[in-house]
């Protein structure tokens, strides 16, 4: 079983190890551009190809968005439940718990492990995750409203078109199609090494908080993914992509947002690398579930 785990885990790792140690030796690295470059061009790019070429029909986009929606609201309120029990603040800690890292570990583990269809089906639960956090998860921790923030998102308008692509069953003409393969290429190598260099620069605070709520998030996710997949019969590689994205760590994007906005940002920093390695020993244990 080794040496059909390593494949899948091993790129993921080197990618984010490449970029924690790139800003460890002191190269210049802008992760600001790189990250706006990943989220506002390679992404969409990534969304719109993946979901085109890998003829992902509208009923099974829309069956992933559903289980994605019964993931989502199970392991909101059993963080709500945790939380409280531990005495914590829901407004900072809540999206930590429920929005995790789909896009930068998720989705090249569900490529690895799946192939392209691994890959369209992971992009799903990375959409319906994006919707959430860019609408809820801002408006929940800034208290503001999250209208404008869907507006200008790329990645949300991305996630129009390909649903309108896979309504209508439109196909892209050649040269666009190739120029968007071309383009989302960098998308998956950029946001593996800007993970790294994103870890490099966070440190680990309030260790006892970040184990629980590292827990919290991956063997909760994992828990509520794996329950759901067995009452509802889900089999193959639907499954497989819903017990990895389910059980990934916490986002960075968590800790940018706690920073922003002053929520606890220390604490949040914590959750991020201790869940992030986390996420990588528990790794070869969620893909055995995965592919068995």
């Amino acid at each position: 079983m080794l040496h059909e785990l390593i494949p899948i885990i091993a790129p993921v790792f080197i990618c984010a190890l490449i970029g924690f140690c790139w800003a460890r030796s002191g190269l210049p690295f802008d992760n600001n551009t790189i990250s706006q470059l990943v989220m506002n061009i390679g992404a969409p790019s990534l969304i719109i190809h993946s979901l085109t070429s890998t003829q992902l029909s509208l009923h099974t986009f829309l069956q992933i968005a559903q289980y994605t929606l019964y993931i989502s609201l199970l392991m909101a309120l059993l963080s709500v439940l945790a939380l409280r029990f531990w005495g914590l603040n829901i407004r900072c800690y809540l999206p930590s718990a429920l929005f995790s890292n789909v896009g930068n570990i998720g989705l090249p583990v569900c490529y690895f492990a799946f192939g392209d269809i691994g890959l369209a089906y992971g992009l799903a639960f990375f959409m319906m995750m994006s919707i959430g956090h860019f609408s809820f998860g801002i408006s929940w921790i800034s208290g503001e409203s999250f209208t404008s923030t869907l507006l200008k998102n790329p990645v949300i308008h991305s996630i129009w078109v390909g649903v309108l692509l896979l309504y209508t069953e439109w196909s892209l003409p050649l040269w666009f199609n190739n120029t968007l393969e071309l383009i989302s290429g960098f998308a998956i190598p950029l946001m593996l090494i800007a993970l790294g260099v994103s870890l490099s620069y966070l440190k680990v605070g309030h260790m006892i908080l970040a184990v629980r709520m590292s827990v919290l998030r991956i063997v909760g996710g994992f828990t509520i993914a794996y329950g759901l997949t067995e009452a509802m019969g889900i089999t193959g590689e639907m499954r497989g992509v819903l017990l990895i994205q389910s059980a990934m760590p916490v986002a960075v994007f968590n800790y940018l947002l706690a920073q922003r906005y002053n929520r606890n940002p220390t604490e949040i920093a914590g959750i991020v690398v201790i869940s992030t390695l986390m996420g990588f020993c528990f790794m070869p244990l969620i893909l055995w579930f995965a592919l068995n």
